[in-house]
């Protein structure tokens, strides 16, 4: 396994020079900072010391990536749009800055043959330093006893306008003098945690949770309309807008909304 101190520095610059202008963020990491903090059952069959990185989507990907995507024709309607979108530009980002390396790319959206998903999201961002993963445990004495309260990560400069879209994996690329940097508190106070992780699991539909803290930037109007609707009727809603074909027999929309837990959208 190649062990150069800049190949962090060069895949980051590489990945971060292509995707930052179409609204997504990455955060370089060890596979081995994943799994010591998961069971053997879902860690990542690769040496501890492997390079890998978590792709999220900022708010600007709607306006910068999405929109765009639509008005190519691009979309075939035969899963969630925004899945669609991110499969579209990932892979050509990849190969055009890794031509011919191997690199596996996991979505969040993925499951296993068991069931299982291919990569906890919030998890990976949560070790990578991308966004803090605020959880039950988090919260002293909390208040729910054993009532389960899902877990939700929290960003830095857009607290919870953003999701994890992906995991990039580098087979024979070594990380070792990768630092590991805790991702930022921003909720510090049991008050605060108690109240973020009741909004996300009591009332997430009405966005409150996401303004826990003072975001930089928010999802636009149009993008809040899009993720405010039902699944099942957001591909109604961009014919509507003039984003995508007539429907056609085979086209249908993802059948479940996003759960809490799941930090779609």
């Amino acid at each position: 396994m190649a062990e150069s101190g800049s190949n962090v520095e060069i895949v980051e610059g590489r990945l971060r020079e292509v995707l930052t202008p179409l609204g997504f963020e990455v955060y370089p990491l060890q596979v081995g900072w994943y799994n010591a903090v998961l069971p053997p059952s879902l860690h990542l069959g690769h040496p501890s010391d492997t390079l890998a990185a978590v792709v999220l989507s900022a708010p600007a990907m709607f306006e910068s990536s999405f929109l765009p995507f639509l008005r190519s024709q691009a979309c075939g309607s035969v899963r969630d749009p925004i899945d669609q979108c991110v499969a579209h530009y990932l892979p050509r980002a990849v190969a055009q800055c890794f031509p011919g390396q191997q690199v596996e790319i996991s979505y969040d959206y993925e499951m296993l043959p068991n069931r299982k998903p291919k990569f906890l999201a919030q998890t990976a961002a949560h070790v990578a330093g991308a966004a803090y993963y605020y959880q039950q445990r988090d919260v002293a004495d909390n208040p729910w006893g054993n009532k389960k309260m899902f877990g939700v990560c929290v960003h830095p400069r857009f607290g919870g306008w953003f999701a994890i879209r992906a995991l990039l994996v580098f087979p024979g690329v070594g990380a070792a003098g990768l630092e590991q940097r805790d991702p930022p508190d921003c909720v510090p106070t049991r008050e605060d945690r108690i109240r973020l992780l009741e909004r996300f699991n009591t009332c997430w539909q009405d966005w409150s949770y996401r303004d826990v803290v003072a975001p930089a930037e928010r999802y636009s109007e149009k993008q809040r309309a899009y993720f405010s609707a039902r699944p099942a009727d957001r591909l109604a809603l961009l014919r509507d807008w003039g984003l995508l074909r007539s429907e056609d027999p085979g086209q249908r929309a993802s059948p479940t909304p996003a759960e809490p837990g799941s930090h779609k959208g």
